[in-house]
């Protein structure tokens, strides 16, 4: 019986790892490359989407490290009916810091290394393929269909880069105009 305990509680501990890490990895990389690239195609410069991908990775690293201590910490405290301290949920925190924060720089390595459309398609392939490659080690671990959830990575998280490309078009676009419209009635 003590020893069922012990298994259940190592394998709750490595669920939350898990857990955290696959969407730490997730969640950097759909934000960090559908920034980037709807910054990119509103033909932002350079510098500019460099600026605003590590000021994302940063921030961002940084909330959802918090996030996740927050929502442990208060699973914990609804699953005890006790006031846990919050230093008892920092492991599983800082899998999601690490996580979010290392992956952030996959999509934006391209632009630092070279610019214009390489940097463009380049940080969007490298992006799907680290999300595709995530969903089908992560199936692989859990003994799940790894191919058909590397390409549901693969396809949900594309399908949020070309939102990210498409809004940051028709912001250029609108913005564009909007300035246009206001001289004229300036």
């Amino acid at each position: 019986m003590k020893n069922e305990k012990m298994r259940q509680k190592i394998s709750n501990t490595s669920v939350l790892y898990v857990r955290n890490f696959i969407f730490g990895v997730e969640d950097s990389l759909v934000s960090t490359v559908g920034l980037v690239s709807g910054i990119a195609a509103a033909s932002a410069p350079r510098t500019a989407i460099i600026l605003t991908g590590v000021v994302l990775i940063f921030v961002e690293a940084f909330s959802m490290a918090i996030g996740s201590l927050f929502s442990e910490n208060s699973a914990r405290e609804y699953e005890t009916k006790k006031d846990i301290p919050l230093f008892k949920s920092a492991k599983g925190a800082l899998v999601m810091f690490f996580a979010y924060f290392c992956s952030g720089f996959i999509p934006l390595l391209p632009y630092i290394l070279t610019e214009g459309h390489y940097a463009f398609w380049a940080s969007i392939i490298a992006s799907v393929l680290t999300l595709f490659i995530l969903g089908a080690v992560s199936a692989k671990i859990f003994g799940t269909g790894a191919i058909k959830h590397g390409l549901e990575m693969f396809f949900l998280g594309g399908g949020a880069i070309a939102l990210g490309v498409a809004v940051g078009k028709f912001a250029h676009s609108n913005f564009l105009a909007l300035t246009v419209f206001h001289r004229f009635l300036v």
